[in-house]
């Protein structure tokens, strides 16, 4: 069989854009945070991951600017060789402070920071556990780990439980990482982190975090899900991302110097890639700033989420619950959800359609998600919308 024929057969997308529903790829020609003008009009935006809003900040734009002008576009090197600023080298420290860790490591997209850590740290004989829901990028880190020979073991979504019952079947003495989202991408749900830690502390198994949805989401100030349970220095290893709260791109992770010191001189991903462009540096760095200086924009946030949350469920939607800044409607369809998404954006609304095998079966999904910058009258708008639909579809009460 030729390499290609698996190409020349997929038409699941060609279908479904034949169906006039195809919802992905669309091209954002303006973009003003709540609003944005795809295909020539205004759409209001509930599908983006800019929680703060702060892409369009004034501040965070002039910082990308003088970045530019100042080191130029690119920095043409690794960490490793040429590649390091003292924009770098600040943002780190800056980092470290605000997530109450040692050091920080940036690395040059967030999907990348996975790829970076497990398979550099769980090596030849050692096991890394993994929720069921982790985000792919874990997901490819872990695999990665066990092409080198490692042990790759999962559990179920969020359940401790079965987290026990895999470790229990794990030597004591082995080495061993517990890997989970703090917030999970699809659903919004947040891990459960005391039982994940004392679990740990019983099997002798180090913790990494991936906060791409914590950070400047829940925890005091926005740092994330283990100041959310005032378990700042309980968790080992904490990761990120420059492309949510922080309007930017790029990934970091945070830990003892140690750690972090061992990763620098020993993670293909930092070591062979070429490292952020100062304005992605600059910017994350000005976000970070505003974050600390301006808290209410959190509560803004959450406010904002919440609202919709308890306007879907009020209306009869089943949503998932919870308390952070995504919002998922279930329809469990694929098709429901490519037919309601396509009315909802012909209405002016854009959310994100999820569908399988993205989400277990019966779970396909309209994951909304808000931002500190959504004022009332958008809100108000994407509900008025989304009733108006159900109850065309037969969908609500």
């Amino acid at each position: 069989m030729d390499l290609f024929e698996k190409c020349f057969t997929f038409v699941r997308a060609d279908e479904i854009k034949a169906m006039g529903y195809y919802p992905y790829f669309r091209a954002i020609e303006e973009n003003e945070g709540p609003v944005v003008r795809i295909e020539g009009k205004e759409v209001i935006m509930a599908g983006s991951n800019n929680y703060h809003g702060l892409t369009t900040h004034p501040k965070v734009k002039e910082a990308a600017l003088n970045a530019l002008r100042k080191y130029g576009t690119g920095c043409s090197g690794s960490r490793y060789l040429t590649g390091t600023l003292d924009l770098h080298i600040k943002l780190e420290e800056r980092l470290a402070s605000f997530l109450g860790k040692e050091a920080v490591l940036l690395y040059s997209t967030g999907y990348q920071t996975a790829q970076g850590i497990v398979p550099t740290l769980v090596t030849k004989g050692e096991y890394v556990l993994s929720d069921k829901d982790n985000h792919a990028s874990i997901v490819v880190g872990n695999l990665m780990a066990k092409g080198a020979f490692a042990h790759f073991l999962r559990y179920k979504h969020n359940d401790m439980l079965d987290l026990e019952k895999v470790l229990e079947s794990i030597p004591i003495h082995a080495p061993k990482l517990i890997v989970s989202d703090g917030v999970f991408s699809t659903t919004g749900e947040i891990v459960d982190l005391p039982n994940l830690v004392k679990i740990s502390k019983n099997y002798n198994a180090r913790i990494l975090i991936d906060d791409a949805h914590a950070t400047g989401v829940i925890g005091l100030g926005g740092r994330g899900t283990a100041s959310e349970f005032q378990l700042d220095d309980e968790v080992d290893m904490i990761m990120g991302t420059f492309s949510k709260t922080f309007a930017s791109l790029g990934g970091f992770v945070g830990s003892k110097k140690e750690v972090i010191n061992y990763l620098k001189h020993h993670s293909p991903a930092l070591i062979f890639s070429a490292s952020p462009t100062p304005a992605a540096a600059a910017a994350a760095g000005a976000a970070l700033e505003i974050l600390e200086a301006e808290p209410d924009r959190i509560k803004m946030l959450i406010r904002n989420a919440e609202k919709m949350r308890i306007g879907f469920k009020e209306m009869g939607f089943r949503v998932v619950d919870g308390r952070t800044a995504i919002v998922p409607v279930i329809l469990g369809d694929d098709v429901l959800v490519f037919k309601f998404w396509r009315k909802l954006f012909d209405s002016g609304i854009f959310v994100n359609a999820f569908i399988s095998p993205g989400v277990p079966p019966n779970m396909a999904m309209l994951r909304t998600s808000y931002m500190a910058s959504h004022e009332d009258k958008h809100l108000d708008r994407i509900l008025e919308v989304f009733y108006s639909i159900g109850k065309e579809m037969n969908l609500i009460p």
